[in-house]
């Protein structure tokens, strides 16, 4: 029974007396509520004092059993719904003011992320490309090796293969993938480490290293963040993908997806399959561990991992996969670096010239960086004919470094033949040891060449006595040999120019960039010897005498009064006492006669003509200055020679033709226009006269063993003292080529003089190289072309007195 007064219900077990009971219901007052006496007594007890076990829930008795409800208990009845509120709140409330400090995290890192001229222009420096006349890749030039390609020139497979595996939400975040940041969060937490980076926010590392770091904390993570997020407010996603793959770093000194493609795979990325594709991005997890040439299996592997990623977000087909994971990871090296370049000698050289355009305040591309700016250079090589000038250069160097092998093997080892197969068929090692005598027989040099070595300085520095080191040295068979056979080395050069332009066609400055830097083209200074003959009788053709005139050919003695010396000059091959034409001392190259113009015209006559003609090394205004003396390069000989070819007309060697920007502008263009230095009748009455050298001088064999004789050659050898130097200088209306043959140490020479002449070193060389381009398909050279025949009469005589008056004296 409930009594609604007391608010309780009755319970069977009843508590209180009849007389209580009929007091209750008797007396209304006895039904009110008893409130405490003003005297502080002690209240009377009434049945609503007394619990009751039966009685039900109510909201009162439930806000003693809830305890806490929090905020929310003000507003709201129920205390369970009071108590969740409270919760919620209080976790809204945390998360809002962890909102609130990211917020103020964000804008005090935003003085530290890239400016907006630095979002809007990300500064990203790109290789200058060097490319041969013909179109192909020469060299880069570069800080880092990039070429930016285009993102419609880069192939799909690469772009689906990075979004597969790097990002594979990229086309519906805004630069910060949250879902991942927690996906993240959580394996961390498991441990199970693994990054969240979207692409733009890897972007964000390559472009703006500086300002956003790479240092592994909170506050680097945020401003990785931060400048994604401005990244994809400034561009397309497009744009964020072309981006990426031109500026992420792929090993091997490749930054970009184009340079690894030619790193690796010696191809555009255009062109990139879809394995090759996955293997460049699998690059990305470690350029060093899955590097395709270094540790193929572990780039098959990954490579296989992204193309699981591609097949799982349907980007190729299942059965694609399969075929595709069974093949075998097929990359090399091609190096970007110069010694790998088709023609190095030549790209070190227009890097250099370069170097000097961007360096000089005057010049138009002093405001570009040839190592960042992306420039487009174009040059004149053309890699055919460069090719075939490095097949003639290995073939023919081979050859020769066989014969002088075998010259300096023994005591008595002499010429073995005047032809080269008997020397290709003996092996060193076997059949003899190379330069074992001259090694043996030239101590002091040799101890020169092991002080000169950082293994001897080495050991003079942990206390050895000079003796005690060269002894050390001496017994060291490995080093012995190493030093032998990098000392004793034939050099060489090779240079092919076009009279007509001054462009170079083909540039061999040594036999191995990697190991001989020193080019041999156009930095090296040899003496020319005979071939600098030619200016002599330049300068007296040029001052009326003619190819007629006749000298004795005998020696003399000249005494120099004011030098206190005397000269006495003979030929190779001794004299013969006759009277012989110009046109028959050029051919045969007789020093005698070449002696006797030079006194009659002035050796400062002769120096004259030939800095006319293209000679810009110093040069010593002294009688022998006739014989070729004087150092000089190769390509100013070959430049000097053009000036005949092309009927006095000079032009600098030129190697560069153009250069444009990233874009394709025109910065500068070569100016090309020549300079007269002789008269066309003196160019080819000199040029004539030098037919005979090929016709029944000393180059026939260039008409005979080469099989050249359809052409209209002529041409210049030319050896110094102890066959040092072996040259030969060789001219076309189309084409001029010069080739130089010695050691670097002028001390080693060729034992004997059959092989030391040019004529028979130097030579090869060009003949071998010209044989070759002649059987080109559209070879440069041509039978029909022909030089101009000047005309002289045949009975001037050097007696003619007339004639005689206009010539210079000395």
């Amino acid at each position: 029974m409930y009594l609604p007064e007391c608010g309780r219900f009755m319970s069977d077990q009843w508590s209180f007396s009849d007389g209580e009971l009929q007091e209750y219901f008797d007396d209304p007052d006895a039904r009110k509520p008893q409130h405490d006496s003003a005297e502080g007594g002690t209240p009377s007890a009434s049945p609503q004092d007394v619990p009751d076990e039966d009685a039900p829930p109510n909201p009162e008795s439930d806000s003693e059993a809830v305890s806490w409800t929090g905020w929310a208990g003000r507003w709201i009845d129920d205390p369970s719904i009071a108590q969740a509120a409270s919760v919620v709140g209080v976790i809204a409330g945390i998360g809002l003011v962890g909102l609130l400090a990211l917020v103020i995290l964000f804008a005090a890192l935003r003085s530290d992320i890239p400016s907006t001229q630095r979002l809007e222009n990300p500064s990203v420096d790109l290789a200058t490309v060097a490319y041969t006349a013909d179109g192909e890749e020469l060299a880069r030039y570069a800080r880092q090796n990039r070429s930016w390609m285009p993102y419609d020139s880069i192939n799909t497979s690469a772009v689906n293969a990075l979004v597969a595996t790097e990002d594979h939400r990229f086309r519906r975040h805004w630069g910060v993938d949250l879902q991942g940041v927690a996906a993240a969060a959580f394996s961390t937490l498991t441990g199970d480490l693994r990054g969240a980076s979207t692409i733009s926010q890897q972007l964000a590392r390559n472009l703006y290293d500086e300002e956003v770091g790479r240092e592994i904390t909170i506050l680097r993570k945020v401003r990785e963040m931060i400048t994604a997020v401005e990244l994809e407010q400034r561009y397309t996603k497009t744009e964020i993908v072309e981006m990426y793959l031109n500026t992420v770093s792929f090993g091997s000194n490749s930054f970009g997806i184009e340079a690894a493609a030619r790193t690796y795979f010696g191809k555009s990325a255009s062109e990139l399959t879809v394995p090759e594709a996955a293997t460049l991005i699998g690059l990305l997890k470690g350029t060093t561990y899955y590097n395709p040439v270094r540790n193929p299996k572990h780039a098959r592997d990954r490579r296989n991992v992204v193309m699981g990623q591609m097949a799982k977000y349907g980007m190729i087909s299942d059965e694609e996969l399969a075929d595709y994971q069974n093949e075998p990871v097929d990359a090399r090296y091609h190096s970007a670096e110069l010694y790998a370049s088709l023609a190095p000698y030549f790209a070190e050289h227009v890097r250099t010239e370069l170097q000097r355009m961007t360096r000089d305040p005057e010049h138009p591309l002093n405001a570009y960086d040839m190592y960042g700016d992306g420039l487009r250079v174009y040059t004149t090589l053309d890699s055919q004919m460069q090719e075939e000038a490095q097949g003639s250069i290995s073939t023919q160097m081979e050859r020769l470094q066989a014969v002088v092998d075998y010259e300096w093997s023994n005591e008595r080892s002499g010429v073995l033949s005047r032809e080269f197969e008997e020397y290709m068929e003996l092996t060193a090692g076997d059949d003899y040891e190379p330069f074992s005598y001259f090694w043996s027989s030239n101590t002091n040099l040799v101890n020169e060449y092991i002080r000169d070595t950082p293994h001897y300085d080495r050991l003079v520095d942990d206390g050895y006595a000079d003796e005690e080191a060269l002894d050390e040295l001496r017994a060291n068979e490995t080093f012995v040999d190493s030093l032998r056979t990098l000392r004793t080395q034939l050099e060489a050069g090779l240079v092919s120019m076009d009279p007509r332009t001054g462009q170079v066609k083909a540039w061999v400055g040594g036999r191995d960039f990697r190991s001989e830097k020193y080019d041999k083209v156009s930095i090296a200074r040899r003496q020319p010897g005979s071939t600098f003959k030619p200016f002599t009788y330049t300068a007296a053709i040029d001052n009326g005498y003619s190819p007629y005139d006749t000298f004795i050919d005998s020696t003399f003695v000249y005494e120099d009064v004011g030098a206190d010396t005397t000269w006495s000059p003979n030929n190779f091959s001794g004299y013969s006492g006759q009277e012989l034409t110009m046109t028959q001392a050029l051919a045969r190259s007789l020093n005698t006669i070449t002696a006797r113009i030079a006194l009659e015209i002035g050796p400062s006559t002769i120096v004259q003509y030939a800095r006319r003609m293209g000679i810009t090394s110093p040069m010593e205004a002294v009688p022998a200055i006739a014989l070729g003396t004087s150092n000089t390069t190769l390509l100013e000989m070959v430049n000097a020679y053009g000036t005949l070819a092309n009927g006095g007309l000079r032009y600098t060697p030129q190697t560069i033709s153009r250069v444009e920007d990233r874009f394709g502008n025109v910065l500068w263009e070569a100016n090309t226009a020549p300079q007269e230095a002789l008269s066309e009748r003196t160019a080819y009455t000199v040029v004539d006269m030098m037919r005979g050298v090929i016709d029944f001088g000393t180059a026939q064999r260039i008409r005979t063993q080469f099989d050249l004789g359809d052409y209209d050659l002529a041409g210049k050898t030319g050896t110094t003292q102890r066959g040092a130097d072996g040259w030969f200088i060789m001219m076309h209306p189309d084409l001029i080529t010069g080739a130089w043959v010695g050691f670097n140490d002028q001390r080693i020479t060729f034992r004997s003089t059959t092989w030391g002449q040019g004529g028979r070193n130097a030579l090869f060389l060009v003949g071998d190289y010209t044989r070759r381009i002649a059987d080109i398909e559209d070879s440069p050279l041509t039978k029909d072309a022909t030089f101009p025949l000047e005309e002289y009469a045949s009975d001037e005589s050097p007696d003619d007195e007339d004639e005689d008056d206009d010539r210079f004296g000395w």
